[in-house]
């Protein structure tokens, strides 16, 4: 009945699952353990009416053309230029630090002078990694770097990953990075937003293909038997041939039998609000008090109007497995990378199964590098 088995209805699996339908006419059942589809990106209104993203805030950012303009197939967008700020003391400044939040610190005239230097130090436009800015001799720059490193990146670095700065890994430290321009928007990408129906809406069109059949409250270890010693992989109990993409984490797949991958997970506190107006900004990050690392207010996300508003508090911990506890984000260090390939070796057994995702990878990815990744797996099936 299948010739292709994708497991997890995320922005990676489903985009797989369009790809081999509609671009190679093949018959793709989507198994999703979850009783909705979308993964972490599935959103839905409250019971007050809020559109909210249930597993926290996922907004779009890419310069890539092609996954821009393939998504835009199934979305129109909400554009809006996403900004961040972090509370300091009683002060909320704009964070990546960038030479507004300088000019907030150290006043307009002295602001403007150390602006120039970091220009002529790293270039107009340039990201620096919080770590490098912290290796430099001149001593302006290095309190520069030490301001931000006490007040924007330590606590709030140790609250999200239970580790010591110099212990992660720097592909995530140099995701926080130190702006040599005066744009408080987050993100750089050329494209910016959300889409405009929600994320949940834009997947059930993207799975909308006659070619795909998609079963949610489904746990793929319950009809999708591995066999190691034949190498084969079997479907409700029939031999299966086709290509299986596998989303899930590597680790579970195979039982654990190594042990368990280590990710940090998150609890999110949603509180609703009978005010039209929580804090101003869609997301503030909270630095240096306070448990949780950020809270965001959904209207400025998504634009929503709205008399009340709810917003999200983010509670990081330690991934255990336990019920209930999803697995975020992996913590990237040599033992773990070991671990996994490991895992990923079990995998390669069996021919025509990939490993696709942040889970499957154990890897960091944006959505539009994921969707990008999905797409030419897919197309390279063919």
């Amino acid at each position: 009945m299948y010739d292709a088995v994708v497991i997890g209805s995320g922005i990676a699996g489903a985009a797989a699952a369009r790809v081999l339908a509609e671009e190679q006419g093949k018959q793709v059942l989507v198994l999703e353990r979850r009783p909705h589809i979308g993964g972490n990106c599935y959103d839905r209104e409250d019971e007050y009416g809020i559109l909210i993203h249930q597993y926290g805030p996922h907004i779009f950012h890419t310069n890539d053309e092609e996954v821009y303009a393939w998504l835009s197939r199934f979305t129109d967008w909400y554009e809006f230029g996403h900004e961040v700020v972090a509370r300091v003391g009683e002060r909320l400044i704009p964070v990546p630090f960038n030479l507004n939040t300088l000019k907030m610190v150290y006043g307009e005239e002295k602001g403007e002078r150390l602006a120039g230097k970091l220009a002529n130090t790293f270039g107009a436009g340039a990201r620096v990694p919080i770590l490098k800015l912290r290796e430099q001799t001149d001593p302006e720059i290095q309190a520069i770097a030490d301001f931000v490193y006490e007040n924007i990146f330590l606590k709030y670095t140790m609250k999200q990953w239970g580790q010591k700065p110099e212990e992660i890994d720097p592909a995530v430290t140099g995701r926080v990075p130190v702006v040599i321009s005066y744009d408080n928007r987050y993100f750089g990408d050329k494209y910016q937003g959300m889409p405009k129906d929600g994320y949940t809406p834009m997947f059930e069109k993207i799975l909308a293909h006659p070619g795909i059949e998609v079963r949610t409250g489904t746990d793929a270890r319950e009809i999708l038997e591995l066999r190691k010693e034949e190498g084969k992989v079997y479907l409700e109990g029939r031999e299966f041939d086709g290509a299986v993409i596998y989303t899930g984490a590597a680790d579970e797949l195979f039982g654990c039998r190594y042990g368990r991958l280590p990710y940090r997970s998150l609890r999110f506190d949603f509180e609703h609000y009978r005010i039209p107006d929580y804090q101003g900004h869609s997301v503030v990050n909270y630095t240096v008090s306070e448990e949780f690392t950020r809270i965001t207010e959904f209207k400025h996300l998504t634009g929503q109007k709205a008399e009340g508003t709810t917003i999200v508090k983010e509670y990081p911990f330690a991934y255990t497995g336990a019920e209930g506890e999803i697995p975020y984000y992996a913590i990237l260090n040599e033992e773990n990378l070991a671990l996994y390939r490991r895992y990923a070796a079990l995998a390669e057994k069996f021919p025509d199964f990939y490993l696709l995702g942040r889970l499957a990878e154990y890897k960091y990815y944006n959505i539009d590098a994921m969707a990008a990744r999905a797409l030419g797996l897919a197309r390279s099936l063919a």
